[in-house]
């Protein structure tokens, strides 16, 4: 399904391999720099608070075919 903009497609977090999904949602912490409050957390916390959005649909993968590039996209920018 195309995602709001039209210009990707929602891929379910299910469908993706446990090691792939782990690599897109590490890509997506790392590159997003996002806070997490007062206390800084690991990079496996981080993961686990995006695997939570993906399973509450507060997050979803979007794979863009024009850029071939795949991202977590959420509901608001704080993860």
């Amino acid at each position: 399904m195309a995602d709001a903009e039209g210009s990707g497609v929602t891929v379910p977090h299910t469908a993706l391999a446990p090691d792939i999904l782990r690599a897109v949602i590490e890509s997506f912490v790392l590159r997003e720099g996002t806070d997490y409050g007062e206390r800084e957390l690991s990079l496996d916390d981080k993961v686990r608070r995006v695997v939570r959005l993906l399973e509450r649909g507060d997050a979803r993968i979007v794979f863009d075919p024009r850029t071939e590039s795949v991202d977590v996209v959420t509901k608001e920018r704080r993860v």
